[in-house]
């Protein structure tokens, strides 16, 4: 429990090293940018839309 004011600490993310095929990689790079995002936030995004879909969100 935090005390008044204090916010809870962040859990810092993980590291994954991911090969792609640069096809892919442009294709997620170009709706990056259309989305005004990194790749790498555009991949967790994607990520997550995948796991709502197959209903598996994530808790938090």
């Amino acid at each position: 429990m935090t005390a008044a004011g204090e916010r809870p600490a962040k859990r810092a993310p993980k590291k994954v090293l991911l090969r792609l095929d640069p096809d892919v990689h442009s294709a997620i790079a170009k709706w990056a940018a259309d989305d005004l995002r990194s790749v790498n936030a555009q991949l967790e995004y994607a990520l997550r839309l995948a796991l709502k879909e197959a209903g598996r969100s994530p808790k938090g």
